[in-house]
């Protein structure tokens, strides 16, 4: 009788592990699919690290970029480019004008007070921004880090870890 008791609890104990290194795993996953699942479908995910788009785009947002033709970006249309000095700085500015014949935009960040100084041209298009998640891009900008890949890295393996203290305990 007391083996019988012994061993169910060692089953729970094994199915406690089990749930734990589920849901390490399922963290991990989390963190990843955000960033690698909309790549699959054509998008561009940045991380938004000026308030010049605020409070429509906060610092620290993730947003999604879509491929767009730039003669079909609208006034008003959220854009990514990439700085037309050779800093290869990427920003997130709202279209003020779309200037099909001269092929550039002259753009605006929402918090700032004038457009801004040089006008876009086409080819530092990245394209449109169609989703923004305020605080997911800091998140991820952390789990993209060398701290963050270990900490991940580290979760997968106490997963592991888990995983088999689990079945190790759910076999007797």
């Amino acid at each position: 009788m007391a083996k019988k008791k012994k061993n169910k609890r060692q089953k729970k104990t094994g199915r406690w592990f089990n749930g734990i290194g589920l849901v390490l795993l399922l963290l991990v996953i989390a963190v990843c699919v955000p960033l690698t699942v909309p790549r699959i479908f054509g998008y561009q995910v940045y991380n938004v690290i000026s308030g010049s788009m605020a409070p429509a785009i906060p610092t620290g947002s993730l947003v999604y970029v879509k491929s767009t033709p730039a003669a079909e970006i609208q006034k008003e249309d959220v854009i990514a480019f990439y700085s037309a000095a050779d800093t290869g700085a990427i920003i997130t500015h709202r279209v003020v004008e779309n200037h099909t014949v001269s092929g550039e935009f002259i753009t605006k960040g929402d918090a700032n007070k004038q457009n801004d100084p040089m006008p876009v041209e086409y080819e530092y298009l990245l394209g449109k921004v169609v989703l923004s998640i305020p605080v997911l891009g800091g998140l991820l900008a952390m789990a993209a880090s060398m701290q963050g890949k270990i900490a991940v890295a580290g979760m997968i393996g106490v997963s592991i870890v888990f995983f088999l203290l689990g079945s190790k305990f759910s076999e007797t």
